[in-house]
């Protein structure tokens, strides 16, 4: 076990994380990975809550705003991305930081992934017309014959697994869920998760007002010069399904908005669901967490 320290800041949307994460980059002359499964894209910083321009310049972030909306990224290649930075990180500072509520993303970092199959283009072009040509449903009904055991657990709303599922199903010609081992890998590096706790109806109201400032801030224009360059799976997300369905006439502009806040709030709840199962996350007070993070952080650094 090395000396070098990896503090993830995780929990649900709207709960505070960019800014707990920076205050504690800042406070260890350190760096920022960022562990979101839509920053990660360039043209729609708005709706993914990208940190700014101004925090970006207190805090370096790796890993935000730097693919095309139509490239394809993966929990396999944050991870592999992830531990590639981390050694230049750790040269600077024996404390990195990770930031996000991408969980998928967060275990591939801490506890690592099950060896897949690289996917070839042909396979994945192939999923995604089918995906194109007959929706989720026709995706299901394919992984349905490949791999029963994996589709009878699946949360068949969560288009990117069920698509990943799939590909990878076809591309092994086996069926995912035997790739599936669980098996945590071990770090050598000590790994403290955190995330802030807040009562579930100051989340609630946190959300809401979030969702405000992002129409106020131009998310409406944003979505629509994105979806000018192609329906792309970075775009089937919270805040630019709702305004797709608004921009072809399924729903009026108002009724967006309020589904917007009230699908943030859903996905919030599975993420509690998520987080709350990991044993290893410590909850910390909004009042004060920046402190008690600290106080976490200088107890391990004191300990090594």
């Amino acid at each position: 076990m090395s000396d070098n320290i990896l503090v993830v800041v995780t929990g649900p949307t709207a709960s505070g994380k960019t800014s707990l994460a920076i205050d504690l980059a800042s406070r260890y002359g350190t760096e920022i990975i960022s562990a979101d499964s839509r920053q990660i894209y360039k043209d729609i910083p708005i709706g993914t809550a990208a940190p700014t321009e101004e925090e970006r310049g207190r805090a370096f972030h790796h890993l935000v705003g730097i693919l095309d909306l139509d490239d394809y990224y993966s929990a396999a290649r944050f991870e592999a991305d992830a531990m590639r930075l981390l050694p230049s990180i750790w040269a600077k500072s024996n404390v990195a930081v990770v930031s996000g509520g991408s969980m998928m993303y967060v275990d591939a970092l801490t506890k690592g992934i099950d060896d897949m199959p690289t996917i070839d283009d042909a396979t994945r072009q192939y999923v995604l017309n089918l995906l194109n040509q007959h929706g989720l449903e026709g995706v299901l009904a394919q992984l349905h014959i490949v791999d029963p055991q994996y589709y009878s657990i699946v949360d068949r709303c969560n288009t990117r697994r069920v698509v990943h599922a799939l590909e990878v199903s076809l591309q092994a010609g086996k069926p995912y869920s035997t790739f599936r081992t669980g098996q945590a890998q071990k770090r050598p590096f000590t790994i403290i998760k955190i995330a802030i706790e807040w009562q579930r109806e100051k989340l609630f109201e946190r959300i809401n007002t979030r969702v405000a400032v992002m129409i106020e801030a131009g998310l409406e224009a944003e979505a629509r010069a994105a979806f000018a360059k192609g329906n792309f799976n970075s775009l089937n997300t919270v805040g630019y399904k709702e305004l797709a369905a608004y921009f072809r006439g399924e729903m009026d502009r108002e009724t967006a908005i309020a589904r917007i806040a009230k699908n943030t709030r859903v996905y919030a709840k599975k993420q509690l669901t998520w987080l709350k199962r990991d044993p290893d996350i410590i909850w910390l007070n909004p009042d004060n967490a920046f402190e008690q993070a600290c106080a976490i952080i200088d107890n391990a650094l004191l300990h090594k």
